[in-house]
């Protein structure tokens, strides 16, 4: 074999797993993240397991990749080792579907259909689409379609080079004399097709390189099943280095892949060669081809699903009996944010988006009961409520400090123009969910101080509950519309909050005449000041957070610009919505 046909092989190895790299990624960003979300919810029944991840591998091209995902939301708490185990399985017949895509290849005849289904014949038709896709298309979805196209088609012409490139080995009795061993010895073909897998980590791309050499027509059965069963060993290798420094969980997830795919290949290696043996099968002999390859994948992982199905418990067990319980063990005492933002999600950004979101939609909620409680402290102090309120205000911060790290992580991945602005709106947000539980911790602090001063009489009592019955509407408003990104309540919180602005100006002038009046003192005024302070900037946060999210479609965060641009836009609307809550909060 010549220098130039080995650099043509290994610039088609190059061009093939280059393709299948672009391709899985831009299918992934294609599904927005709902494809991982699906596995993190419907696992109910092992066979539905099974089927999803069969269905999400079919899809992103990678059993790898669900796997380690899985290992991401074991470590998580997000999903048991009972669900995850009918997900593993399920994914090594996923991963199925690329070796029959790419058995294509290996079609022959003369007839005009099997012409138009080889890869030669549609793969630069796909690759034009795909690349105008890419230059011409606006919408940032549709270049990512036009990538998975030009992605297939990068993936099929690397495979046909690669095949071009290895018929030479055809006569060449090294090449010959190796798979002749592999066929005589069993356990050294399964040792090269784990080492191979081990190290491109990828079983989809490792089949594709068996199936290339195939073309050759000096590979036989014999030589090529205990390769392919090596390959279902090797893929186990990216979960297990995803495992290293996570929980105790999250590796038993790891060696629950190892264990299914080594009891499966130890059964399928017993059973296959006894009834070799007995029945002596004619084809072992014959050269393999890359249809013939699929079918061996396919039959091995889903006769292993079926046979270990049932004994999906066992493997829990002897996962957990590999990675023990020990005394130092905190499984389950991990900071709440931690379930979200494992860092395995990050190889799937759009899904670490959605989990990103999630944990600060709990941030939200946190920052909004610590400024309800504290409210409610100021007519009825409670030391145990009040350390309740410095608690949450406590795990708000450490929220914003893992969510804003994450995010900036995030920040630099290839994102899609729609997930860069949910990352930019996120970190604009927590900053203010934040900045709330901060008011409510001053809001205790004032709470404190009213116990020790005169009352407020009996009016004041009166303007503060209508003042605090706003403040609890505003927070429930942004609450809700950031977890739903709910685009009509948005439109509904600034006008709220300038009739807060307004409540906040009210209260002071007659506090004002009261003090002339001798019904109140300095002291509660400055009292009352701190909190119409707190409240009014509390409001004014989660007007921040409703312009942002209104802003999402847009390019920046000049909320003052962008606010006047729509008081001016949609006036009678604006002036409506400020008048009937004016209303509804006029103070006694």
């Amino acid at each position: 074999m010549s220098i130039f046909k080995v650099l043509e092989m290994v610039g088609g190895l190059a061009l093939f797993l280059y393709g299948m790299h672009i391709m899985g990624e831009s299918l992934a960003k294609v599904s927005g993240g709902k494809l991982e979300a699906i596995l993190e919810k419907f696992t109910s029944t092992p066979l539905r397991a099974v089927l999803l991840g069969l269905g999400v591998t079919a899809v992103i091209q990678s059993s790898s990749a669900t796997t380690v995902m899985v290992v991401g939301f074991v470590n998580s708490g997000i999903m048991k080792l009972n669900q995850a185990v009918g997900i593993i399985m399920g994914a090594n017949v996923g991963t199925t579907v690329t070796s029959w895509i790419l058995s294509l290849t290996g079609l022959e005849g003369d007839n005009v259909v099997l012409a138009l289904c080889k890869p030669s014949a549609f793969s630069p038709v796909l690759a034009l689409i795909g690349v105008f896709l890419i230059l011409f298309a606006k919408s940032g979805r549709k270049q990512d379609v036009g990538t998975i196209l030009a992605g297939f088609a990068i993936l099929m012409t690397g495979m046909e080079t690669m095949s071009g490139a290895m018929k030479p080995l055809a006569g060449n009795e090294q090449f010959i004399r190796l798979f002749l061993l592999f066929g005589e010895n069993p356990a050294l073909g399964i040792l090269a097709g784990t080492v191979l897998t081990a190290v491109i980590q990828s079983s989809s791309a490792s089949v594709g390189i068996l199936q290339a050499l195939c073309m050759t027509g000096s590979v036989p059965f014999s030589s090529a099943i205990p390769i392919i069963m090596g390959q279902n060993i090797g893929t186990c290798a990216t979960a297990l280095i995803s495992g290293v420094g996570a929980g105790k969980n999250a590796k038993r997830a790891s060696f629950l892949h190892l264990y299914f795919n080594l009891i499966g290949t130890f059964l399928f290696v017993i059973v296959f060669y006894i009834l070799h043996g007995i029945l002596d099968f004619a084809f072992m002999d014959r050269a393999a081809t890359g249809a013939g390859i699929a079918v061996v994948h396919s039959v091995f992982n889903i006769s292993a699903t079926l046979v270990l199905l049932p004994f999906r418990n066992g493997l829990v067990k002897l996962s957990m009996l590999t990675v023990r319980d020990g005394k130092e063990e905190r499984e389950g005492k991990q900071e709440a944010v931690s379930r979200f933002l494992d860092e395995r999600f990050l190889e799937r950004p759009a899904f670490a988006i959605a989990q990103a979101k999630k944990a600060s939609v709990e941030m939200a909620g946190f920052a909004m009961d610590a400024v309800s409680q504290s409210i409610s402290l100021l007519t009825s102090y409670d030391k145990k409520k009040a350390k309740k309120v410095l608690e949450l205000e406590d795990l708000v911060d450490r929220y914003e400090d893992g969510l804003g790290a994450y995010l900036m992580r995030l920040g630099n991945a290839d994102l899609s123009e729609q997930d860069s602005r949910r990352v930019s709106l996120m970190l604009h947000c927590i900053g203010d969910f934040e900045r709330i539980s901060d008011h409510a911790c001053n809001i205790v602090e004032t709470a404190e101080r009213v116990q020790k001063e005169e009352q407020f009489s009996e009016k004041a009592l009166l303007e503060l509950k209508v003042y605090k019955k706003a403040v609890r509407e505003i927070l429930r408003l942004t609450r809700e519309l950031y977890e739903e990104e709910d685009l009509a309540l948005a439109m509904e919180v600034e006008p709220l909050e300038e009739v807060i602005d307004a409540l906040t100006d009210e209260m002071k002038k007659r506090h004002i005449k009261r003090l002339r009046k001798g019904k109140c003192t300095i002291n509660l005024g400055f009292v009352l000041s701190d909190i119409t302070t707190d409240l009014e900037r509390v409001a004014d946060h989660c007007s921040n957070v409703a312009i942002g999210l209104l802003q999402i479609e847009g390019e920046g965060f000049e909320s003052h610009d962008y606010l006047d641009q729509l008081k001016e836009e949609d006036a009678e609307r604006f002036k409506r919505k400020y008048k009937a809550y004016k209303k509804k909060y006029r103070l006694p």
